[in-house]
């Protein structure tokens, strides 16, 4: 009975694509057909001349957005499974061992993969109609498409998962390459299990967006994505001109989700519009264009229980990321931190410190971000706050790293051409 559709994605080797298509021959009497989404141009090319008892369809990528690709051709299929490959995965001869098959109550079948150590599970066979009720997240609201599916995986009820422990995948090559093995690092936090929640302190996380709509939804979705979630997302949209309010309203059916739109002002003034509705202890400003690790809150309350009360700021190390063409982002590594102790420190630190968690009753105490005659108030707003909470708490640092900072044309340091140094002459 043909009953499989297998779908082959992302490979970036002609050989390793003719491998895994050459190994669909071991369950071929199961394979309705065969779909090969996002390769290059080239091996398009070089696909073609493969030859194999299996139907081949290639499908592009639309906006580089492998989710919804996804989404919209499984909603199509009639077959009852979908096995899915990823680039270099093929299938070996223990495959034939063992029945492909999933009982009434399991839904998804997964299995390892480790790359430098690093053992991480994805999804392999999985009930056609369970993907169709349970869709992939969009491009937008993930960092990278290698994150698609491990994200989509780590929502499900464990109950519905089982993992198969047999080897049945091997890989053609290991992508060892420092983006990659950063990239499975962060994916395997997906599936980490947080071992005791931490209710207290409480955690919010601030946003202020400004026409970031190719990047807000990644930024807001990590704040969902959380091992241990914040108690509230709060959002301000300082009068964007692109999608971005469209984009942001995805999120306000949940109670936790609070959306504001103002005319724009700077984002001193934004967020100053959030601080009348913070409700917790402590709160993590995220920029629109960064995105949080997995397990960022459960580390940034760790680090919180036992804060000093003359602490106004904690902060970290910061994961750099330069965007790339066609969606693609590079490491670029981790900028550490140190500990500042006056302005003197503060102002020759050679990167935005952060990221930066806020104790609330500093921040209402200070009445907010300052905002300066610089710029109006538009650029440097964290270093005048830092700068004026110094002169009656302490800022400490320590070392861990859950804030991704993606470098990109659209920020504003890159478009603004004010100097560091006019800034400094109006800071008090």
């Amino acid at each position: 009975m043909k009953d499989i559709q297998v779908i082959l994605l992302s490979y970036s080797n002609s050989s390793a694509l003719h491998q895994a298509l050459m190994s669909l021959n071991l369950i071929i009497n199961r394979v309705k057909g065969v779909v090969v989404i996002d390769i290059p141009d080239l091996l398009l090319k070089t696909a073609d001349s493969f030859t194999t008892q299996a139907k081949i369809e290639y499908v592009k990528l639309n906006n580089n957005d492998l989710g919804k690709v996804l989404n919209n051709y499984i909603k199509e299929l009639s077959c009852e499974y979908v096995l899915f490959l990823y680039d270099q995965d093929y299938l070996n001869s223990n495959i034939t061992e063992m029945k492909l098959e999933l009982s009434n109550e399991k839904q998804v079948m997964t299995y390892q993969s480790t790359i430098k150590d690093i053992t991480f599970q994805r999804p392999f066979f999985v009930k056609t109609y369970f993907l169709k009720q349970n869709t992939f997240f969009q491009n937008n609201e993930v960092p990278f498409k290698e994150a698609i599916l491990p994200s989509w995986l780590s929502l499900l009820d464990q109950y519905h998962i089982i993992l198969e422990n047999r080897d049945i995948i091997s890989q053609y090559f290991k992508d060892a390459s420092t983006s990659n093995v950063e990239k499975i690092k962060f994916i395997k936090k997906y599936q980490s299990k947080v071992p005791n929640q931490i209710a207290q302190p409480s955690v919010a996380v601030m946003i202020s967006n400004y026409n970031m709509a190719d990047y807000v939804g990644t930024a807001i979705n990590s704040c969902f994505l959380q091992s241990s979630r914040p108690e509230q997302i709060l959002v301000v949209d300082d009068g964007s001109t692109d999608e971005s309010y469209k984009v942001l309203e995805n999120w306000i059916y949940d109670p936790r989700f609070k959306l504001l739109s103002k005319k724009n002002g700077g984002k001193a003034r934004a967020l100053n519009e959030l601080i009348p509705y913070i409700e917790t202890e402590f709160i993590v400003e995220l920029d629109a264009d960064d995105w949080l690790d997995p397990d960022a809150i459960f580390v940034i309350k760790n680090h919180l229980r036992n804060l000093a009360e003359d602490v106004a700021v904690l902060y970290g190390n910061l994961r750099a990321w330069k965007q790339m063409n066609f969606g693609k982002l590079k490491y670029k590594g981790v900028r550490k931190g140190s500990q500042v102790l006056n302005k003197k420190e503060l102002i020759s630190y050679t990167f935005p410190l952060g990221p930066r968690i806020y104790r609330t009753s500093s921040l209402k105490e200070n009445k907010g971000f300052p905002v300066i005659e610089f710029e109006d108030g538009r650029m440097y707003e964290d270093v005048s706050l830092l700068n004026t909470l110094l002169g009656k708490n302490r800022l400490l640092y320590k070392d861990f790293t859950i804030y991704n900072v993606r470098e990109h044309e659209s920020s504003i340091t890159k478009k603004n051409p004010s100097t560091w140094s006019d800034f400094l002459k109006l800071l008090n």
